[in-house]
């Protein structure tokens, strides 16, 4: 019974410190606050440059990565394992009925977060070096990658090489943010600093590069507005559900 209390414990603590040190560099916080000094210090504040190689930064993303390879290995049938095994590694999901089709990957975790009834398909990708929100209602299909990393354009600025603290690249990141009740089809992605407008649908195999509308339909590689979402959309859903007829909106009547 100790061992399991301690386990407990440490396992909450993890999680504090990996949530301290995220949200440290999404909210633009002196990471000095939140007990990381030495190299990490570096790259302070969301949005700026960072060491990708610090040791304390790879300590931290080896951890949830490893929280990630555990999650996905819990078969479906152990569902209290595999939804607490969830929460460890995304603690946004706790008490928001988040459904995560297996295999899923992401960089920390604690970098998501999402409100009410998120539904995430087979084999998404999320990269939360900067974070992700996404709102209530929103359904992912497979293979979806949501990427808030970014580069230096310049080859000779991506290359590690060697700086003052030592040798490493430098990068950094760009927020994500996903309305409510949004679809985005399968094997979309999704670039850092983009928006998602609430009830916007992205069509599948599409790349998103600029800020998609509400209640719009976006499509293509960049994506681009295809038409808004309106009334004649209507399909009527449980009328045709209880007829057992095909799905029709009224455009097509």
């Amino acid at each position: 019974m100790c061992l399991c209390i301690g386990e407990s414990k440490k396992t909450h603590e993890n999680i504090e410190k990996r949530k301290a040190f995220t949200i440290a560099l999404v909210n633009q916080e002196n990471l000095a606050a939140v007990g990381y000094f030495g190299t990490v210090s570096g790259y302070r504040e969301a949005g700026k440059f960072y060491n990708p190689d610090d040791e304390e930064l790879k300590s931290i993303h080896m951890e949830a990565m490893t929280l990630c390879q555990k999650f996905n290995a819990i078969p479906f049938d152990q569902e209290d394992e595999k939804n607490a095994a969830k929460e460890n590694l995304i603690p946004s999901s706790i008490g928001k009925n988040l459904t995560i089709f297996t295999p899923f990957l992401c960089e920390y975790g604690t970098n998501i977060s999402v409100e009410e009834n998120v539904f995430i398909n087979y084999n998404c990708t999320f990269l939360d070096v900067a974070k992700i929100t996404i709102g209530q209602g929103t359904m992912f299909g497979p293979n979806v990658c949501l990427a808030t990393p970014q580069h230096p354009i310049l080859a000779e600025e991506r290359m590690s090489k060697d700086y003052p603290d030592g040798y490493h690249n430098l990068e950094y990141a760009k927020a994500i943010t996903i309305g409510d009740n949004c679809w985005i089809g399968a094997n979309v992605t999704i670039l850092g600093g983009v928006t998602i407008g609430n009830g916007a649908i992205v069509a599948a195999g599409s790349v998103v590069t600029r800020d998609v509308s509400a209640n719009s339909i976006f499509a293509g590689i960049p994506a681009k507005f295809i038409r808004k979402i309106d009334e004649k959309d209507c399909m009527h859903v449980w009328e045709a559900y209880k007829a057992n007829s095909l799905p029709k909106s009224d455009m097509d009547s």
